[in-house]
């Protein structure tokens, strides 16, 4: 079996980018799949941020479409028309030569050019991004021209990924439903492999909250949240573990909130495991979720998840009263009363942690990978 995956770059740091190489690395080691990648904004000058899984081969295309933001318009828009030719051309002929079976375009990058080459593998789009935020105005201001012309772009985008895909592929049931008019849905999750050296045993009265300091993670309702918390809790703390943007903005929030003794913002570590396992529960208050490989990352470490009911990753994930609390979406009053409870019962939180390590068992990389190779020897068959 040969299969191709189709990614902007993978000198990025992302969620996306680790769980595209686990999956190839696995396809490799475990069922003797030829696996290649093409990364079509990357070159050999720029290293990857994780390391190439052995026996996947990867192809660099090179287009520097950043390039374009150098000119101005209406010369911008000539630029861009070139850089885009350029990627379908280079795009063509290394699927071509390489003639695989299966063809994964990542995401919703270029999905409808690498739906529309032409060539005999089937086409998934494995999609880590719910649909209704993918190129929206979601927590953006724009206006109003810019905004028609997004929605009228999307409309036109995911239509022709719905007449070309032969598979889109999705993480949660909800976000499933988003593509009702795609020619076939299936629902696969993520996995992670994080080794979990060990388990937390709920005693510690420390938080933990991980991700990129950016608008879509929400860390900004969580230190307010917080704010409230430790008015009643001040023996407890707040780690959050995330590098972006907002950085100096969230800091700035934790100060005039008073709240600096009581919560730390980490740079990212490659121990977040042992981080996991000195918390007690696991917050999440993103304004949406692809999936949210960090609750399920701290399900396997035992703890207690709260979260923001947020489309679509948390639901599919925390099952409220059992594994964790599912809290209105922006209901900040909610989710301080119910980080409060687990706070203040020790015998909930270690009810909860057993639900967590049962629930986290069906995410399990066999479990997972064994559905991809399902889809693919259906998809050859046919």
């Amino acid at each position: 079996m040969k299969v191709v995956y189709v990614i902007d770059s993978l000198a990025n740091k992302g969620g996306a980018e680790r769980i595209i190489l686990n999956k190839m690395e696995y396809l490799v080691q475990h069922f003797g799949y030829d696996v290649s990648i093409i990364t079509c904004y990357q070159d050999e000058s720029m290293p990857n941020a994780y390391p190439l899984p052995k026996g996947v081969i990867q192809v660099y295309l090179g287009i520097y479409f950043y390039s374009q933001y150098k000119h101005r318009y209406p010369y911008r828009l000539v630029v861009k028309r070139r850089l885009a030719r350029q990627l379908r051309n280079r795009l063509t002929k290394a699927i071509n030569e390489i003639d695989p079976d299966i063809l994964i375009g990542v995401s919703y990058f270029e999905a409808d050019v690498v739906t529309g080459i032409r060539c005999r593998a089937k086409k998934l789009i494995e999609v880590h991004e719910p649909r209704p935020f993918t190129l929206s105005d979601y927590g953006l201001h724009r206006g109003r021209l810019s905004s028609w012309y997004m929605r009228h772009f999307r409309n036109k985008y995911f239509s022709k990924v719905e007449k070309q895909a032969d598979v889109v592929v999705t993480l949660t049931p909800g976000d499933a439903h988003e593509w009702h008019c795609a020619k076939q849905v299936e629902i696969i999750p993520n996995f992670t492999l994080l080794p979990m050296a060990d388990i937390s045993d709920g005693t510690q009265q420390r938080v933990i909250a991980v991700g990129r300091l950016e608008w879509v993670k929400g860390f900004d309702r969580l230190l307010n949240a917080w704010s409230l918390v430790v008015a009643s809790h001040p023996d407890w703390h707040l780690d959050i573990f995330g590098a972006g943007t907002l950085e100096q903005e969230l800091k700035s929030l934790q100060q005039s909130l008073g709240i600096e003794k009581q919560s730390t913002i980490h740079p990212p570590t490659s121990a977040i495991g042992a981080e996991y396992a000195k918390s007690a529960f696991v917050v999440v208050t993103s304004h949406f979720e692809g999936f949210s490989l960090v609750l399920l990352e701290g399900m396997q470490a035992g703890l207690p998840c709260i979260a923001f009911d947020c489309p679509f990753g948390p639901a599919s994930l925390i099952e409220d009263g059992i594994n964790g609390f599912l809290v209105p979406d922006n209901d900040i009053e909610q989710l301080t009363e119910k980080m409060s409870r687990l706070m203040d019962d020790a015998e909930m939180r270690l009810l909860f942690s057993e639900a967590s390590l049962r629930k986290s068992k069906g995410y399990s990389v066999e479990t997972i990978m064994s559905k991809w190779r399902q889809l693919f020897e259906q998809l050859v068959k046919h």
